[in-house]
């Protein structure tokens, strides 16, 4: 294993979700990232957000580690989800609320029936 290997799976295994992105989740760096990050900001996920810009083994290192070529990827109890349009759509569907349900994960309910009545 790769010294970024390394990291990239001991981040994963040690927080319940993870989203590899651009930027940090206060502050995030492209739109695809932002819409993510913003996703689980306002359902009130605790995640662990990974800045791939801080460090470039990292940020190859995530597209290896998944054999995803994009970012953002967001990871819940150790698998990957997937990236923007994934979550969104998973979103909408309510299909990420039976991933977080299904994983022990706390959210808000009502929220993510907002973002769905806002979209929908």
């Amino acid at each position: 294993m790769t010294d970024a290997n390394t990291q990239i799976k001991e981040t994963v295994d040690a927080n319940n979700v993870v989203l590899f992105m651009k930027g940090t989740k206060e502050m995030p760096q492209c739109g695809f990232s932002s819409r993510v990050a913003g996703v689980l900001n306002y359902m009130g996920i605790e995640y662990k957000d990974v800045n791939v810009l801080a460090d470039e083994n990292i940020r190859q290192g995530i597209k290896d580690y998944s054999d995803w070529p994009t970012i953002p990827q967001l990871y819940v109890k150790g698998e990957f989800v997937g990236g923007c349009d994934i979550i969104t759509e998973m979103t909408l569907s309510g299909e990420l609320d039976t991933l977080f349900d299904e994983n022990g994960v706390t959210y808000d309910k009502d929220a993510a029936d907002k973002i769905r009545e806002a979209n929908g």
